[in-house]
């Protein structure tokens, strides 16, 4: 039997090591799935890594944390799950913090939320009670960044920013704080890795977008469940095609003009 210090030491060390890749999520899901037998203990890991670690670690096992529930819930250890639901409020209040240091992690919160419920993790109500709380942050976060914009002069709308831009912009504003109560600061280094994880992440959806499950028939299936319901418009367009292919074949043929300029039909 594995020593439970040395299993919760690994386990700590790949969360901090998470990055924008699936490897290295898998590799800690695998892990914490490996050694079930210490749920709580992993479980309490992940908590404690959410409220220890840089805004950017904090992120990065949100993202994980869709990823797990998943792998999780198909082997069967549903125990992780039912303790992340039990625990979704905590670690929202550790990824985007009501002050302006996780300004840019709101989005991620909210991007994540949406997947678990999608997955059935998370029930729907609870969900919109995170949304409203979120949404006040976000808004406080939009005031201080706008009225305060960064040296160049030009502030704006800032809510269709990606993550990493709003993280760089929050990082741009100097505001003043009362000792104690500042927010961590955000030096270059953690600003230019979000914007290379957040890059990484993107691509990989894209790439997501076109990608084909196997089997005989999946591309047809794919092709099916994304084509809309057959409409009014459908129907009307269609008669449109008819009749203009209709007139086209009756053009191309010299006694097929003539049976239409003697009303006949071919």
């Amino acid at each position: 039997m594995a020593d439970p210090f040395e299993v919760r030491m690994r386990f700590t060390n790949q969360l901090r090591q998470l990055n924008a890749s699936v490897n290295s999520a898998q590799k800690a899901a695998q892990y914490a799935l490996k050694y079930r037998d210490s749920a709580e203990d992993l479980h309490s890991c992940i908590l404690e890594q959410l409220e220890r670690n840089s805004m950017n670690t904090r992120a990065n096992i949100m993202y994980f944390i869709e990823h797990f529930l998943d792998m999780a819930h198909k082997e069967g250890h549903d125990e992780y799950v039912r303790m992340m639901q039990r625990d979704i409020i905590r670690v929202v209040d550790a990824v985007a913090p009501e002050d302006r240091s996780g300004a840019a992690n709101v989005k991620v919160v909210r991007k994540v939320l949406q997947a678990l419920q999608h997955k059935s993790f998370l029930e729907g109500e609870a969900v919109r009670q995170i949304e409203e709380v979120l949404r006040e942050r976000d808004t406080a976060t939009q005031d201080i960044v706008m009225s305060s914009p960064p040296a160049g002069g030009h502030g704006g709308d800032r809510s269709d920013m990606p993550p990493s831009q709003t993280l760089a912009a929050a990082a741009a504003v100097a505001v003043p704080h009362r000792r104690g109560n500042a927010p961590p600061k955000l030096d270059k280094k953690q600003v230019e890795q979000r914007i290379e994880e957040d890059r990484e992440r993107h691509k990989r959806q894209r790439e997501d977008i076109w990608a084909v499950p196997s089997g005989d028939y999946a591309e047809m299936e794919k092709m099916w469940e994304e084509t809309s319901d057959l409409g009014e418009d459908d129907h009307r367009m269609g008669e449109e095609e008819y009749q203009e292919w209709k007139l086209a074949a009756q053009n191309s043929c010299p006694h097929r003009r003539e049976d239409a300029a003697n009303g006949k039909h071919s």
